[in-house]
C-alpha cells in the first residue's frame, strides 16, 4: 500500500492477484522473523478460503518490493509453502495456489500430515502418511459387511477376536511374517498397546514383577509395565540386539523386543543373537514378548522372518495396522502359548468385551480380498522413496552426516558431525528454526545418556514416512541453517 492508501501499480498488474491483496497480509512486517510472518500470513490466507485455488501471486521480486523485504524472504517463504503443499509454482511461469491445497479447518491432510503433534516440519518418528489411507476401498468394504453380517453378529462378541478374522490374520502372518499362527491361538486388540498392557497383567497375576526392555527403546514399554504393575528393567542393545548376557543377569523371566526392526537403533537382530535369545527363553522358562511394529516394511534386504516362528511356545507376538492403515483404527492382534491367551481373553473381556465387530469384520474382508497386500505394496514403494530423498537431502545439505537403519522401518538414526555445533546448541537452534526433533538420548533410560552434551555428534531419530520429498527436503535444509548457526 502506498501513503496515499491506494494500491501499487505493480500489486495491480498480476493477473488473479486480488487488489485487496493487503487484506491477505501484515500490514507491517516485523523487523525479526519477517519470513516466518509471510509464511504464516499467506498460509492463513489459503486455508480461509481467502486465495482460492489457482490464485496467481506476485512475483517475488514484486511482492519483495511492495513490503520492503529482501526477495530472499519472499522466495524462502514460497518454497516452504510449495513444499507444504499450499502453493505450487514452476521456474519462470510463476507462482499460484495450488489445486486441492488445504482449506479451513477441518481440512482432509495435506502433503505434511500436519497433526496436533507440532505441524510441517516434524521429523519426529512414530506416524506413517495418514492422508494413503484407503479411504474408498474401506468405505466400500464397510458396505458390503455391514449389509451381509447377521444379526447375532451385532451381539457381544468373543473377546478373542471374530473367528473371520482371525482366521485371515494368521494365514496373512504366516505368509507375510512366518509366525506360526493358529486361529485359535490369536486375539484381536486394540492395538499394540493394550496387547502388552494385557500380557503385562497376565505375567503380573502369574507372580512376575519385572520385566527387560531394550536401551535405547521405546518409552512407551515402561509406562504401559508401570499400569500393570510391573517394572521395566533396562538392558543394553548393541549391533546384534539385545545383550543376552546382561539380560540373564538381569534375573527376570520376561522381556519386550524388537527383534525385526530394533527400535530406535533400526538395527535388525543376528542369527545368533536371536538363537541366544530363544535357548534363554527356554532355559529359564521366560516368556519374550515381539513388538513387530514395522515388520512389513522392508526395502533394501529380503524380510526378516518372526522370532516367535522359532520358538512359538516362549515367545508372544504383537503387531497392528497402524503404520500399514492407521492408527486411530485401533486394531492389532496378539499371537501367544494357549495359557497366556486363554488368561489375556479373560483380562480382555472384563477390559473392554472385545473390539467392535465392523471394523473386526471390515478388516477381516480386507485381508481375505488382498487389498492389505495392496495397501502394503503401495505403502512400501512411496517410503522407499520418501527413504531416498531423506538420504539425498541429507547428502546435498550436511555433508559428513551418517543415516543408518534405512534397510526397513519407518525412521532412520542420523548423526551429524561434531563439526556442526554441541549437540544442546544444534537442538536449541532447530527448535528455534521450527523443526521438531528427537535425539537418540531421548531413547535411552540410564540417565547419564540422556541429556545432550557439551560437545560431539548428536544422533538423531528421524521419522520420514509421514512427510513427503519436497518437505523432507525443506526440512533438511532448514536443519544444515540451523546446524551452521549452532556452528
Amino acid at each position: 500500500m502506498t501513503d496515499n492508501g491506494t494500491t501499487s501499480p505493480a500489486r495491480g498488474t498480476t493477473a488473479g492477484w486480488p487488489a485487496a491483496w493487503e487484506l491477505l497480509l501484515p500490514a507491517r512486517m516485523p523487523v525479526r522473523g519477517r519470513g516466518r510472518a509471510l509464511q504464516t500470513a499467506l498460509r492463513e490466507a489459503v486455508r480461509s478460503g481467502r486465495l482460492a485455488a489457482g490464485t496467481a501471486l506476485p512475483s517475488s521480486r514484486e511482492l519483495a518490493a511492495d513490503l520492503g523485504v529482501s526477495r530472499g524472504v519472499v522466495t524462502g517463504a514460497y518454497e516452504q509453502l510449495v513444499a507444504e503443499g499450499y502453493l505450487t509454482g514452476r521456474q519462470g511461469a510463476g507462482t499460484w495456489v495450488a489445486q486441492g491445497a488445504p482449506a479451513a479447518a477441518g481440512a482432509a491432510t495435506t502433503l505434511f500430515s500436519e497433526d496436533d503433534r507440532g505441524g510441517p516440519l516434524d521429523l519426529r518418528p512414530g506416524l506413517p502418511d495418514l492422508s494413503l489411507f484407503p479411504r474408498a476401498a474401506w468405505s466400500a468394504a464397510h458396505r458390503r459387511v455391514v449389509a451381509r453380517l447377521p444379526h447375532r453378529a451385532f451381539g457381544y462378541p468373543d473377546p478373542r477376536g471374530l473367528p473371520v478374522l482371525r482366521a485371515a490374520l494368521a494365514e496373512l502372518l504366516s505368509r507375510r511374517r512366518g509366525v506360526a499362527a493358529d486361529p485359535d491361538l490369536l486375539m484381536v486388540t486394540s492395538g499394540v498397546a493394550q496387547a502388552h498392557t494385557l500380557l503385562g497383567l497376565v505375567l503380573h497375576d502369574r507372580g512376575e514383577r519385572a520385566v527387560a526392555i531394550e536401551d535405547p527403546g521405546s518409552p512407551e514399554h515402561r509406562g504401559l509395565l508401570a499400569a500393570t504393575g510391573l517394572t521395566a528393567v533396562p538392558v543394553p542393545v548393541d549391533g546384534e540386539g539385545l545383550d543376552v548376557a546382561a539380560l540373564a543377569a538381569a534375573r527376570v523371566r520376561a522381556a519386550i523386543v524388537t527383534p525385526s526392526h530394533q527400535f530406535p537403533a533400526g538395527v535388525a537382530y543376528s542369527a545368533r543373537r536371536r538363537a541366544e535369545l530363544v535357548a534363554w527363553a527356554r532355559e529359564t522358562d521366560a516368556l519374550v514378548v515381539e513388538d513387530d511394529y514395522d515388520g512389513d516394511f522392508r526395502y533394501d534386504r529380503a524380510p526378516v522372518g518372526a522370532l516367535q516362528g522359532l520358538e512359538p511356545g516362549q515367545v508372544a507376538y504383537t503387531g497392528s495396522v497402524s503404520k500399514s492403515l492407521a492408527p486411530g483404527l485401533r486394531l492389532g492382534w496378539l499371537v501367544a502359548p494357549a495359557e497366556i491367551l486363554a488368561a489375556a481373553a479373560v483380562r480382555k473381556r472384563t477390559m473392554d468385551l472385545g473390539n467392535p465387530v465392523t471394523e473386526q469384520a471390515v478388516l477381516a474382508e480386507f485381508v481375505a480380498g488382498g487389498h492389505y497386500d495392496r495397501q502394503l505394496r503401495r505403502c512400501q514403494r512411496l517410503y522407499r522413496q520418501r527413504r531416498d530423498a531423506l538420504v539425498a537431502a541429507f547428502a546435498a545439505h550436511l555433508p559428513g552426516a551418517r543415516v543408518e537403519g534405512i534397510a526397513a522401518g519407518l525412521h532412520a538414526i542420523v548423526t551429524l558431525p561434531e563439526r556442526y555445533g554441541p549437540p544442546a546448541r544444534l537442538l536449541a537452534a532447530a527448535a528455534a528454526a521450527g523443526l521438531r526433533l528427537r535425539p537418540l538420548s531421548d531413547y535411552r533410560f540410564a540417565a547419564s545418556d540422556r541429556a545432550p552434551k557439551d560437545a560431539g555428534a548428536v544422533s538423531l531419530v528421524v521419522g520420514y514416512a509421514h512427510l513427503t520429498p519436497e518437505a523432507l527436503t525443506a526440512a533438511v535444509r532448514l536443519l544444515a541453517a540451523a546446524a551452521r548457526d549452532a556452528a
